[in-house]
């Protein structure tokens, strides 16, 4: 069994305690947060504490907070020598206080409250300074039915970066094609399909080999009639700035 203490109540914390919570080999011992309100829905679940005094000991402690929070409250946490995580993509292992044996537990994955997520399908990457602690976040990612990757600072931060691509600004690129949908009346519903495809694709194929559409054909005609469909200068900008990024990936020549 692994003991756990939770530090935050955000929407990584809140989905990793119903995910500790549901396993058979994880207690959750207390949740910590400075403001009580958000986790008090779970007081009769788990312990809860906003005093940093009155943490317990536990095998792990993870510091699901936001990103500028992490050096600050690891500093404040009134022990030494136990095993404490944070869950960012970007932060560095070494932000953590150096009283503590240091690592990192970040699921890869896009997080909101309202939205169950299956820790199955969650690759979580760890990154430990002292070896002797990968055996425990390894175990901690089974538990949840994860599968661990071991990655370096490095290469986790390039994740944390490309996930912004292939997650934050997709869905910004989505939201500009619900702008122009509903410009026309047209039903934002019809390009579901398309938007799973599109992902399932990259499932099998390469994005290189996957790519497909007017920019790759370098198809001018079609470019140039988009370009005067849009009335939104910001949407012209990004149309032009991927239609030039695919030209020049897969040579072809710009307008």
């Amino acid at each position: 069994m692994i003991s756990v203490v939770l530090l935050g109540a955000g929407n990584v914390a809140t989905h990793l305690y119903k995910a500790f919570r549901n396993s058979e080999t994880v207690v959750v011992k207390q949740w910590f947060n400075r403001h009580l309100k958000p986790i008090q829905t779970y007081k009769n679940e788990v312990e809860i504490t906003n005093e940093l005094s009155q943490l317990k000991e536990a095998d792990v402690y993870v510091l699901a907070v936001s990103d500028d929070a992490v050096s600050d409250l690891s500093s404040e946490l009134p022990f030494e020598n136990r095993l404490v995580v944070h869950t960012s993509g970007s932060v560095g292992i070494y932000d953590l206080d150096k009283k503590h044996r240091r690592g990192v537990f970040y699921p890869l994955q896009t997080f909101s409250k309202n939205a169950d997520v299956d820790f199955k399908t969650v690759p979580i990457c760890i990154e430990v300074i002292d070896k002797t602690d990968l055996k425990v976040l390894k175990s901690l990612s089974t538990a949840v039915g994860s599968k661990s990757h071991k990655v370096n600072s490095d290469q986790r931060q390039s994740l944390h970066l490309a996930a912004v691509f292939v997650n934050n600004f997709t869905n910004q690129l989505y939201r500009v094609a619900h702008e122009i949908t509903e410009s026309q009346g047209a039903e934002f519903d019809i390009l579901k399909p398309l938007i799973l495809e599109t992902a399932k694709k990259v499932q099998d194929l390469s994005p290189y080999m996957a790519q497909t559409g007017p920019a790759k054909r370098n198809d001018k005609r079609t470019i140039k009639k988009h370009m005067k469909q849009l009335e939104n200068e910001q949407h012209k900008a990004i149309y032009e700035l991927l239609t030039s990024s695919i030209q020049k990936t897969h040579g072809r020549k710009k307008l």
